[in-house]
């Protein structure tokens, strides 16, 4: 890598900056440093969306065949499906994309560059390649620096990285090709400034930076989701067997010398009780209804059929940092000569604690540049201490053990040397009870090398340097950053004032061990998902160390060591799967790297979730299946790469959200069975009454009215059937398992053949006996609505018995059920809808007798669930 001094000669550049003619010149030869927003999706796309599909392109098809024979009742009916289902999906997409769109934050709009020779506040969109800037603690880096003077520079670059530790920055020359987390002489575009200043020279900007080339990663069209694949796949064969059995019956017909239009309009018919016309609402109601739940459980859907894919998912491949960790560096253990404290095992550890480790803990809180933010700032959301990660994880550890008070806090320090990397460490010197006392903290390398003796509960002892390195071996093989605490009172005639001289003589207080911790509840969330059937893998780019603890206190895989990013590049796509999967853990890897392993993953036939909410996350949330942005702390790149928005930033909100996918699903797959099983039965009812040259069973209009009026009604109101509770203790569905399972489409085939059978019984029953052809169409239409009414609230479970299922469980569907049943007797009672329908007034005894018929489907059905729960040991 190359020098500052080459860098400055490559770019044409000056310490003092460049001229403002020069920065003029090359912003129109560059462009504005700025990465082209992803514009919001035009409504007429969004609605276009709505009618790509086979099966609406059937119901389109239908409505020209049914308008140009000006049978306006029955366009007017497919008509509306096609309105309804449109506008419910047009809703919820419109709704959700507002929603992600409102979660966007303003990103760099000022910064300090030194032009002319003088210091100047600019627009960041205004940078060009050879500008000089200026970066100070709080700053947003506005485009990738080449930095030439650091005093303390640390900057935070978890959005590329992963790492929750700000990087400590210098302007020595590295060695060519070293990975971005250890370019330490650069600063990124992006990226915060946590402390110390700085000065750099422009080297990229806009989609040149580090930024830009992860975001360009990020473009290209999505993959079709697996509800959408199987959707299709069953719309097509809907669509085959549709147009094939039409085309059938009309030449049958008329060998058996029909007449064409009569024929037509049979072909039709078949087509009207062949096509499941509600199913595409059934679908987004269902879907709809999913993503209201998932609302509720702090989750933005950005997309309908993400609801299900997340039901689908087969391994979750999460990011470490703000995801399954809470993004904050965490005190967890304090060790002193006599003593260890376990932070994380003591919910209330401010009890007896010995003095080395009040003291300990003490002097972390007093040499320390950490502070309070005011309760306006949190009431904002900001967080509640502000300052280095390190200070702040200290701070937070000494007053949750009550050691120092805020008045100690608030004392003005005699002395103050911040830490500095050159020295290793921070020192204060504080006035206490009439004593100046120096306070240091830093490596415990560095420290051990100043320590004469050691605090114990019975008094100092000599420093014993051994347990101290065993100690802090210990906590560093187990992923912690440790820095060490020393104290020591000055003698009168001591110096106190800046610059501090380096400290000697110390007393060895302890040792303070941090990471960022799982967040609450994630180890949980890990072991739902393993007894759910899916494999979780965390992907970070953080340390291999610091990932491995992380895995093991979350449960991931099975103990084997972390695959890292520079071991990827030595292993096959299938290597790579097979230790993914005994690891749990990809550590230090770059974007380019979790995309291969989105990709490897799927190649494997698995259903991949990505989590994540840094701007290195955005490819692999892309590629995933299914991308899961965090919304509070996630970049906007993220967001705009995913299909779920969590709105708590939480991986257990991600397992909820599968949960919901799972019910959701199998609300659709409930209601995709009484579909196709009532639609069957109609078409081979009226294949069948062809053959066998009786007269038209149903109009095309009584069709739809089963269908649209009370099937789809009852189909939509499935989508409402409470979760049966055990949907995390089920593996995934095999991947090649269509929208109905083995068991369902059996069920399916048995149930609208005897339906079939049925209905063509009562009708040539009907014909028998003399009546009008209204007449017996009426009771075999009559026995289908009883025989629907069965098959629905029998479909609200794969396996349970209806007998053992709560009948007010799902309220909505027994209304509709009963509903249907009384509105077939409205409409044959009122004339003016007999007359539409073809209908005609029955008997309280026909009505009876069609009761009785419709209830044998129940034996049907019962019997088989039986049959499946002996084969299932259920």
């Amino acid at each position: 890598m190359r020098s500052r001094t080459d860098v400055l000669a490559e770019l044409g550049a000056r310490t003092d900056g460049l001229s403002a003619a020069e920065a003029e010149d090359r912003l129109h030869r560059h462009g504005p440093n700025e990465l082209p927003a992803a514009d919001a999706t035009p409504a007429w796309k969004v609605l276009g969306r709505q009618f790509v599909s086979p099966l609406i392109g059937i119901l389109l098809v239908t409505l020209v065949i049914t308008s140009v024979q000006r049978h306006w009742a029955d366009a007017g009916a497919i008509a509306l499906i096609l309105v309804l289902n449109a506008g419910i999906g047009f809703w919820q997409e419109r709704r959700a994309e507002s929603a992600v769109r409102a979660l966007q934050q303003l990103t760099v709009l000022t910064c300090r560059v030194r032009r002319d020779g003088q210091d100047h506040t600019v627009p960041a969109t205004e940078l060009v390649p050879g500008d000089v800037v200026l970066l100070e603690s709080g700053d947003r880096v506005p485009a990738d620096l080449r930095l030439l003077e650091v005093n303390g520079l640390q900057v935070d670059e978890s959005m590329l990285t992963g790492e929750v530790l700000p990087v400590t920055k210098q302007v020595h020359r590295l060695a060519p090709h070293t990975v971005t987390a250890e370019r330490t002489n650069l600063a990124f575009s992006g990226t915060l400034v946590t402390a110390g200043r700085g000065l750099g020279v422009v080297v990229a900007t806009g989609i040149d930076t580090e930024l830009g080339q992860i975001n360009e990663l990020v473009q290209g069209p999505r993959g079709k989701t697996p509800l959408q694949v199987l959707a299709h796949q069953l719309e097509r064969r809907i669509g085959a067997v549709v147009a094939a059995s039409s085309a059938l019956v009309f030449v049958v017909g008329l060998a058996l010398g029909h007449g064409v239009s009569e024929m037509f309009r049979t072909a039709v018919a078949l087509a009207v009780a062949s096509v499941p016309e509600s199913l595409p609402i059934v679908l987004t109601v269902a879907m709809s209804l999913g993503v209201a739940r998932m609302a509720r459980h702090h989750a933005i859907v950005r997309s309908l059929t993400a609801v299900e894919t997340l039901g689908s998912t087969t391994v979750i491949g999460s990011d470490k940092t703000g995801t399954l960790t809470r993004n904050e560096l965490t005190v967890e253990a304090v060790w002193t000569a006599d003593r260890e404290l376990d932070l994380r095992d003591e919910a209330e550890p401010g009890g007896p604690l010995t003095a080395p480790l009040r003291a300990a803990l003490r002097t972390g809180a007093l040499t320390n540049e950490a502070s309070r933010a005011s309760a306006e700032a949190v009431a904002q959301g900001a967080a509640d201490y502000l300052g280095d990660a390190v200070d702040v994880a200290m701070l937070r550890a000494a007053e949750r053990t009550g050691v120092v008070t805020d008045a100690e806090r608030d004392d003005r320090w005699v002395a103050h040397a911040p830490y500095e990397p050159e020295l290793g460490l921070s020192q204060t010197v504080r006035t206490e009870q009439g004593r100046r006392v120096l306070h240091v903290k830093g490596s415990p390398d560095r420290l051990a090398a100043l320590c004469t003796t050691m605090a114990t509960e019975a008094g100092p002892v000599p420093f014993d340097p051994d347990a101290v390195s065993a100690a802090n071996h210990r906590f560093a093989d187990d992923g912690m950053r440790v820095l060490a605490t020393a104290s020591r009172i000055l003698d009168d005639a001591e110096p106190a004032s800046r610059p501090l001289p380096p400290p000697s003589g110390l007393t060895f207080l302890g040792l303070e061990a941090m990471e960022d911790p799982p967040r609450p509840g994630a180890a949980q969330a890990v072991a739902a998902c393993q007894e759910a059937g899916i494999t979780v893998v965390m992907i970070t780019g953080d340390h291999p160390a610091t990932a491995a603890s992380i895995g093991r206190h979350l449960g991931l895989g099975t103990g084997a060591a972390p695959v890292t990013g520079a071991e990827m590049a030595e292993l096959t796509d299938s290597a790579l799967v097979d230790r993914l999967r005994s690891s749990g853990v990809a550590a230090r890897v770059s974007p380019q790297d979790k995309l291969r392993i989105v990709r490897a993953l799927q190649d494997h036939d698995e259903v991949v979730a990505v989590t994540g909410d840094g701007v290195n996350d955005a490819p692999a949330l892309r590629a995933a299946s299914i991308g899961v942005a965090m919304g509070r702390s996630g970049t906007a790149v993220a967001r705009e790469a995913s299909d779920v928005v969590l709105t708590d930033d939480n991986f257990v909100t991600v397992v909820d959200a599968v949960e919901q996918g799972r019910v959701t699903f199998n609300a659709i797959r409930k209601g995709t069975f009484f579909l196709i099983a009532s639609g069957l039965s109609a078409l081979l009812a009226v294949a069948a009454n062809l053959v066998t040259d009786q007269p038209l069973l149903f109009i095309p209009i009584q069709l739809l009215f089963i269908n649209v009026v009370t099937n789809g009604v009852q189909d939509i109101a499935l989508s409402f059937e409470p979760p049966e509770g055990d949907e995390l203790r089920r593996p995934p569905r095999p991947r090649g398992e269509g929208l109905l399972s083995r068991t369902l489409w059996v069920r399916t085939v048995l149930s609208a053949v005897w339906m079939a059978v049925v209905i063509l019984l009562t009708f040539r029953w009907g014909l028998t006996e003399g009546l009008a052809e209204d007449h017996a169409r009426t009771l075999a239409l009559t026995v289908l609505v009883t025989l629907n009414f069965w098959l629905v609230l029998s479909a609200r479970a794969e396996y349970r018995s209806l007998f053992t299922m709560n009948p007010l469980g799902n309220r909505f569907l027994l209304v509709s059920a009963v509903g249907a049943l009384l509105l077939l007797v409205a409409c044959a009672e009122v004339s003016v809808t007999a007359n539409l329908l073809g209908l005609v007034p029955l008997s309280p005894l026909e009505w009876v007798a069609c009761l009785a018929l419709g209830s044998t489907l129940l034996v049907v059905v019962e019997l088989h669930k039986w049959l499946g729960r002996r084969r299932l040991g259920l």
